[in-house]
């Protein structure tokens, strides 16, 4: 083992931030400096291969700084981090597929840690060192190491271990109960008893692999045991099962849903558009008018999520990206939804006077750790992956309760809900999986089998304290988002083939690993199979059997290939160099068969019916609850704090913190993200998705969830769930509400209290009853059915109960995305007025809600939806004003009520709104979170839209309740004004409520990221005169300068680059396609095998992404396998020194061309790209300005301001020293800068996303052939893909511009 010291690991406010945490637990410590090692495993290496490898490993800001730290002392300690021994870390399969690519094939793995110095003013005993190393590492995927040597281990590769077998008949059944807790296999008695019987016939002892094997397969978490149970409640039987009712939806609505129930997600019938791709035959793009079918899934990952939040949500995630990858014969995933329970947050700066520390186990997270790193978690997967995420909800929930014993406990989520959901788009004749024939090729395709996730099926089925705290540990998974976007390449590839894709069944690899994967594969596809224990790729040589077939390394698929398509898919993941290995063969006998040549035995030989036979028929017992009715007594409630605490409630206060860390405008197909206005407020109703890159089709999605009204009326809260996901899906314009599809995840502590029965009785409300009603079907859904945790403090037993939790997401075709409207208040069109539809009909009942939760109560009535006809009629009434034009803007109610609505929509809107109570109660009025809606019309519509109203039957629920100020857009100092009877009750400033509004993101974001940006980003809340984004362009945007020369009918070719983990290729394509150029895929390893060459393009382009993860600097392991290797080299330098072409790098790209600076002509002192100034990755929409530049895609747009999406975690443009920065601005390079709302350069943020020198956003090489960019041109080149966008801009956004230009340079 070779060791290479590297770079600062952290910068040095993350330096400053950790120092303040381990002072906090251990004074003695008075510094601290944290420094890469690079560990490599090689044979010996050459003197220029050695210069080699330790260029590759230079990296980061201070590159070059690669000095040991100094010797260890009593007062100077180090520490080593390292992964976890038996583990391959993401960073070191990506470093080392750079390195190979450079031509080291010597080395044979490099591995990363981290050396921290320590200086002490004291000497640590054992329990200080302890603290300190629990605080340097994560132990789900690290370990903590006293010196360099010992991580020599990382590289030992022992014999492999063998399976275990248990003494059944020897021991009898008190062998399986053994190995039930010491394998933490959770099953049920009956199942033992099964267990012990088959073995007991098939005469021999059961191995340990196939018992961890059955109690995946067959665990709560995959068979859904008690949805599909009996049920007995107060004695009497019920006539259905909860899966029964769920699929009664589809019995009596099954319009539109093309699979249900039977796949990995649902799918329903979309429209038919352009969709675009590259050929199978030739790799250029092009458009395929044909049905865009839309599937849905939405899981849960509560378990691994309370465990360890990062890894929790980034798998959580990515497992359900892979259900949705595949679906049917292969898809594609497009858009994501996520969403969080937790208990009270506790933010040490802001606590809150509903807050009380009722306890919590050591085990887990707490919930304030959770909302700090398991969101990043998520958002961090699917920024690599390239899924924007759209939508979702965060609720806080820990009170005290009585429960129906009579007893007092704690109802909270110490268990959190993590919810990852998206949909996708799928091929007409792909929607349903066909089976398997004998003979055919089973295959596992994507990363190796590691010694991590061992029983997530099993722990995920157990409460919480229930198991083993180490196998809760054992069960947690570890992300790698890049090698799932690779498996994800080779599926698209295979699905755009069409007739011909070779994908004959596919399933995704979760819960149980290969174990609970490969044997569904067989069994769904009709065979049974015969597999090679040794052909699976494993990255840990001593792994026993179990922990090579039941591990849930992430990031894998199984397939079935038929042999003769064999060679086509080989060829494809070899293009995407993306691992796979057959591991065996589908049979006639319905048999499980896996063979170890290494101890020359079968580990597993069992006839399928043995592990899938077993019927989990449970039968459920559980006494009746009672609906809870008391009265809310407001009497003592102040209205101006009651209006701060609500808005102050983390599901009603701003989720900015949330959405910002994630990349929404990936794909290029985004109509609505969260972020609404000119000033981006983060309050959309839902999310809208488009079809192509041609036509207005497309999807909507939209959630809803009610949870705390459980406890007083479970049923009712299952109606609000519902309803209150349809009023957020109807600010779209859908076609009937019969086209809105539901995804139902249910969650709920089984077997506690009267759980059960709240359970029975609100999928009995749902199903049975209001969605039959409604004309919606259920098509998809997940249970996760112990949500309690239990635990001992101080000898004391205690306990954290979640309320049955149901929570809802919907989904709907779209004839015309532009038709969806927006919680933004319009300011220009007259004398306009809030109008409310109150599907509560004045009962305005308080129980449950967030009133009740800031002032500590649970008294009062829960809302409900009393009348399904009410939800038709509310379609139907803004069906009728939307076709007239009525509708300007549009916001549900929900958590908050009334206040928070129509505050919310103030804030999109930068205007002042007068509420009119009319003399009803105030806090009733205004708190109340009954169903409705409130929409803006001009006062001259009201007449009208009353006539509407009362044609809909909602006449008497409806009314005018607020006055916006016109043209007030901007003007300082807009005010809330709340009267009753021409009294005034209550009035503040907009800015201050969104200050109150907006606290809790910011404490958040000042915990989690840099805390300067997070004052700045909210001090500018108080510049009340702020326009927010505005466009100011010398050119017009609806001009197609490119049409001239698109007439000729000449296409130049753009060779549209991707390297592995690039994600934004196919946008990049649809634009430059748009502008008249003929956009090939290329792939770095089409250059490398020859299959391409860059002489066949007059233009390049190098896309956006993370390209291999961004391992080696952002960009820079994609440049260093073009510098080092020389056949490349040359191509890239001839390309850039040849007059007629043209370059562009987006992103990723851009931070990959900076690094080939030396091979282009008048590149001479570019900065580098950096680490974001708010150590946090940035989506948001940024206003630029088109600098002077010689820039060809840039031409005549000097002066130009417009918004651009920006999506990037190191886009920080800095120089090397202050000459450098210097001699590029003398150069006239900077082609473009970030700028604020008046068009001025600055430094502030988040203006300036990523604290870029001089504000550099772009930069061209002198003669302005190649130009760089961190913002995305290509995500918004349509006025459809803007987040906000002036009202004169048709189909063209001013991005648009930058590709005609290239094409106009072309002649």
């Amino acid at each position: 083992m070779q060791a290479l010291f590297g770079a600062a690991a952290l910068s040095e406010f993350k330096t400053s931030r950790l120092l303040v945490t381990l002072q906090a637990a251990v004074p003695s410590v008075l510094a601290i400096d944290a420094r890469f090692l690079h560990l490599v495993e090689s044979s010996p290496l050459t003197e220029h291969e050695s210069g080699t490898l330790g260029s590759l490993l230079q990296y980061g800001e201070n590159a070059l700084d690669t000095s040991e730290p100094p010797q260890s002392t009593p007062l100077s300690v180090h520490r080593l981090v390292v992964p976890r021994k038996g583990t391959l870390s993401p960073w070191s399969s990506k470093a080392t597929d750079i390195i190979h690519n450079c031509g080291l094939d010597k080395v044979r793995r490099v591995e990363r840690g981290i050396v921290y110095t320590l200086t002490l003013s004291a000497e640590l005993d054992t329990c200080e060192l302890s603290t300190v190393d629990a605080l340097l590492h994560d132990r789900m995927t690290q370990s903590v190491l006293d010196s360099v040597q010992q991580a020599e281990s990382l590289f030992q590769h022992a014999e492999p271990q063998a399976l275990q077998c248990v003494d059944l008949l020897g021991q009898g059944r008190g062998a399986l109960e053994q190995a039930n807790k010491t394998l933490g296999l959770a099953l049920a008695e009956d199942e033992i008893d099964y267990l012990s019987e088959q073995f007991t016939k098939l005469g021999r002892n059961p191995n340990d692999i196939e018992l961890m094997m059955f109690a995946q397969a067959n665990s709560e978490h995959c068979r859904h045991k008690i949805f599909n149970a009996s049920w007995e409640i107060g004695g009497e039987q019920m006539p259905h099962s909860l899966f029964g009712m769920i699929r009664n939806t589809y019995a009596v609505s099954p319009s539109g849903v093309l699979s249900a129930y039977s796949d990995n997600a649902a799918v329903m019938k979309g429209y038919t558009a352009e969709r675009f791709m590259p050929s199978a035959a030739n790799q250029c793009y092009g458009f395929s008018a044909e049905p865009i079918h839309i599937l849905m899934k939405v899981e849960t990952h509560n378990h691994p999520t309370a465990i360890a939040p990062f890894p929790g949500s980034a798998t959580g995630s990515g497992g359900e990206i892979r259900d949705e990858g595949a679906t049917g014969t292969g898809s594609k995933p497009k858009a994501g939804l996520t969403g969080f329970s937790v208990s009270n947050l506790k933010i040490p700066e802001l606590l809150q006077p509903w807050e009380v520390d009722f306890g919590k186990p050591a085990h887990i997270a707490s919930a304030l750790d959770i909302m700090l790193e398991g969101p990043i978690g998520g958002a961090s997967f699917n920024n690599e992956f390239g899924r924007p995420n759209l939508c979702g909800y965060f609720r806080s929930f820990e009170e005290e309760w009585v429960n129906e014993a009579g007893e007092r406990e704690v109802r909270g989520y110490h268990k959190p809900i993590m919810i990852a959901g998206g949909l996708g788009n799928i091929r007409d004749g792909h929607v349903v999986k066909t089976g398997i024939e004998a003979g055919a090729q089973l295959i596992v395709l994507g990363g190796p089998a590691m010694l991590i996730g061992l029983g997530g099926g099993a722990a995920s089925s157990m409460a919480a304290g229930a198991g083993n705290e180490d196998l809760d540990f054992a069960s947690v998974q570890r992300e790698n988002p890049e090698m799932e976007r690779r498996c994800q390449e080779v599926i698209d590839r295979c699905w755009q083939m069409g007739d011909d894709n070779p994908i004959a069944f596919i399933h995704d690899v979760g819960a149980g690993g290969l174990s609970n994967a490969l044997p569904e594969l067989v069994k769904d596809g009709g065979t049974g199979g015969r597999f090679n224990l040794r052909a699976i790729p494993s990255s840990e040589s001593q792994m026993s059997p179990l922990e090579i077939w039941c591990n849930e390394s992430q990031e894998r698929y199984v397939l079935a290939v038929r042999p003769e398509n064999l060679d086509v898919f080989d060829a494809l993941c070899q293009r995407e160099r993306c691992p796979y290995a057959v591991v065996g063969e589908a049979t006639e006998e319905k048999r499980i068969e896996l063979s170890d040549a290494h101890f020359g035995n079968k580990p597993i030989d069992l006839p399928m019916d043995v592990l899938f036979g077993k019927p989990p028929k449970m039968h459920r017992k559980t006494d009746p609850s009672a609906v809870r009715v008391s009265t809310f007594d407001t009497a003592s409630i102040e209205l101006g704090d009651a209006i701060t605490r609500v808005l102050s409630l983390p599901c009603v206060a701003s989720k900015s913190f949330l959405i910002t860390i994630g990349d929404r405008t990936i794909t290029g197909l985004v109509h609505r993200d969260q972020m609404v206005g000119p000033w981006q407020v983060p309050v959309a109703d839902a999310a809208v998705t488009a079809n192509s890159f041609n036509g207005y089709t497309g999807e909507a999605m939209a959630m809803g969830e009610r949870t705390p009204l459980a406890l007083l009326d479970a049923p009712a809260s299952g109606r609000m769930a519902i309803g209150e996901a349809l009023t957020n899906i109807l600010c779209a314009d859908v076609e009937s509400l019969s086209e809105v599809k539901l995804s139902a995840n249910w969650m709920v502590a089984a077997g506690y209290d009267t759980e059960d029965d709240k359970l029975y009785k609100t999928v009995e409300a749902v199903a049975m009853t209001l969605c039959p009603q409604l004309g919606i079907c259920i098509p998809v859904g997940k249970d996760s059915m112990s949500m309690r945790t239990v635990w001992e403090q101080e000898g004391e037993a205690l306990s954290n109960t979640a309320p049955l939790s149901l929570v809802i997401s919907a989904f709907a075709p779209l004839q015309d995305i532009r038709d969806t409207l927006t919680p933004e208040l319009k300011t220009t069109a007259g004398d306009t007025q809030l109008v409310l539809v109150d599907l509560g009909r004045g009962k305005n009942r308080l129980g449950g809600s967030a009133l009740g939760q800031v002032f500590r109560t649970l008294e009062g009535t829960a809302p409900d939806l009393d009348s399904a006809s009410d939800m038709l009629a509310l379609f139907s009434l803004l069906k009728a004003a939307r076709s007239e034009g009525i509708l300007l803007a549009y916001h549900d109610r929900a958590d908050g009520g009334l206040l928070t609505t129509a505050v919310e929509m103030a804030f999109a809107g930068r205007c002042g709104v007068t509420l009119d109570l009319a003399g009803a109660a105030p806090i009733e009025a205004l708190f109340s979170e009954e169903l409705g809606i409130v929409v803006q019309i001009r006062r001259a519509d009201s007449g009208r839209f009353t006539e509407l109203a009362n044609e809909a039957g909602l006449g008497d629920c409806t009314h005018t309740v607020a006055a916006v100020e016109a043209n007030d857009a901007g003007r300082e100092n807009p005010r809330l004004t709340v009267l009753s009877r021409g009294e005034t009750l209550y009035s503040a400033s907009l800015s201050s409520l969104q200050r109150t509004w907006a606290e809790t993101s910011y404490h958040m974001q000042k915990l989690r990221d840099n805390s300067d940006c997070a004052q700045e980003e909210y001090d500018l809340l108080l510049d009340t005169r702020n326009p927010g984004l505005n466009a100011a362009l010398s050119f017009d945007v609806n001009e197609d300068i490119a049409a001239p020369y698109i007439a000729t009918g000449v296409r130049p070719k753009v060779a549209v680059l991707r390297e592995q983990g690039v994600n934004g290729q196919v946008e990049m394509a649809a634009a430059f396609d748009r502008a008249g150029f003929e956009a090939i895929d290329v792939h770095m390893t089409d250059l490398l095998q020859g299959r391409r060459s860059l002489e066949e393009f007059s233009t390049l382009v190098a896309c956006g992404g993370f390209s291999y993860g961004d391992v080696l600097g952002a960009g820079g392991g994609w440049a260093k396998t073009i510098l080092f290797n020389d056949a490349l080299r040359a191509q890239f330098e001839a390309f850039f020194a040849n007059p007629n072409t043209l370059s562009l790098g987006v992103c990723n790209g851009c931070q990959m061309l900076s690094h080939l600076s030396e091979l282009i002509p008048g590149a001479n002192n570019w900065p580098s790209f950096q680490r974001n100034r708010s150590e946090q990755f940035e989506g948001r929409l940024s206003l630029v300005r088109i600098e002077n530049s010689n820039s060809a895609f840039m031409h005549d747009m000097q002066g130009s301001r417009f918004a651009i999406a920006v999506a990037h975690g190191e886009g920080r443009a800095s120089f090397a020293s202050s000459a450098d920065a210097e001699a590029f601005a003398a150069s006239n390079s900077a082609a473009m800068r970030y700028v604020d709302a008046s068009g001025e350069k600055t430094m502030r943020y988040p203006a300036n996303p990523n604290g870029a020198s001089d504000a550099i956003a772009g930069l061209s090489s002198v003669d302005g052939r190649v130009t760089l960019m961190m913002p995305h041109p290509e995500r918004v080149f349509r006025a459809s893909q803007n987040s906000w966008h002036p009202e004169d801009w048709k189909e063209d956004a001013p991005s648009m511009r930058l590709f005609r230009n290239a094409r106009r340079w072309h002649g």
